[in-house]
């Protein structure tokens, strides 16, 4: 992801710095995908495995990154709560 666009995305609810998210976290997340049990905020299952994503500066919120375009919206956010 361009450093430049990184440096001024916030997230849309708290308005809090993000950063890509570390690998593992990311291999995390996708092994829940895998096994089904990844939901996003709104409650729909997530089934597609992530490549990329930002994760929240408090590190409570991660959002996917498809197609090298951050998906920032609220109910497409995942939980780090459970990783």
């Amino acid at each position: 992801m361009n450093a430049d666009l990184l440096q001024i995305l916030r997230c849309p609810e708290t308005h809090q710095t993000l950063s890509m998210a570390p690998d593992d976290t990311i291999r995390r997340v996708n092994a829940l995908i895998q096994e089904g049990s990844c939901k996003n905020h709104s409650g729909s299952q997530v089934s597609d495995p992530l490549e990329e994503a930002l994760i929240r500066e408090d590190g409570r919120k991660l959002y996917p990154v498809r197609n090298n375009i951050p998906i920032l919206l609220p109910d497409e956010a995942i939980s780090c709560a459970d990783l």
